[in-house]
C-alpha cells in the first residue's frame, strides 16, 4: 500500500483553480490490487484538478497499453487503452453524508484525495470484455501453433472421421 501513496493528491493549499498531476502506471501498480484481472501495464494518467470552494473536480485521462491474455490462444498481448472519466469531491461537515460511484464526501480532516482505485477502476472497466489478439488496432495474431492444436482437437475433425457422437450428430441437423 505505500507504493499507492504516491497516487494521493494533497489539495490542502492548492489555489482555486486547475492544477496538473501526471501519474504512471505499471506492473507494480496492480500488484498492489489482490484479484486484479490486469497483472502488468504501461500507462499514463493525466490528471486535471479543479479547485473550488466547494468540491474538487478531477478530470481523468488515461493512455497506453495493458498486457492481456487471450481468451482464445492464452498467449499475452498489448491491448491499447484511452479513456476518460471525472470524480467529483465535495466538502462537508458531516461524516454521514453518501458517497457515490462519481461523487466522493471529503471532511474537514482530510488533506489529500487518493486517487489510486478509481484510476485502478478506470483501467479495469476500459479493457474489453473478451480479450483477442487479432482485435482491430493489434497489429499481432494468436499464436498459430495453438490456434492449430485446437482445430485437431475440435469436434469438427472428428466429424469428418465418422467418430461423432450420436447426440451431437442430432444437435447438428437442428442448425441446418
Amino acid at each position: 500500500m505505500k507504493l499507492l501513496k504516491q497516487y494521493s493528491v494533497p489539495f490542502t493549499g492548492l489555489k482555486l483553480g486547475l492544477h496538473q498531476f501526471n501519474f504512471d502506471v505499471d506492473g507494480s501498480f496492480f500488484n498492489e490490487f489482490e484479484y486484479s484481472l490486469v497483472k502488468n501495464g504501461l500507462l499514463k494518467v493525466d490528471l486535471v484538478l479543479d479547485r473550488q470552494e466547494t468540491m474538487l473536480v478531477l478530470d481523468f485521462h488515461i493512455t497506453g497499453f495493458i498486457y492481456l491474455d487471450c481468451d482464445r490462444c492464452l498467449a499475452e498481448y498489448p491491448q491499447a487503452l484511452d479513456t476518460r472519466d471525472r470524480l467529483i469531491a465535495k466538502f462537508s461537515q458531516e461524516d454521514d453524508l453518501e458517497e457515490t460511484d462519481e461523487v466522493i464526501v471529503l471532511t474537514k480532516n482530510d488533506v489529500e484525495v487518493d486517487t489510486s482505485t478509481f484510476i485502478y477502476e478506470m483501467i479495469t472497466l476500459a479493457a474489453p470484455y473478451i480479450n483477442m489478439c487479432d482485435n482491430p488496432g493489434n497489429t499481432d495474431a494468436c499464436d498459430k501453433d495453438m490456434i492449430a492444436k485446437l482445430q485437431e482437437l475440435s469436434t469438427e475433425d472428428s466429424e469428418d472421421n465418422g467418430d461423432l457422437d450420436p447426440r451431437w450428430a442430432a444437435l447438428k441437423n437442428i442448425k441446418k
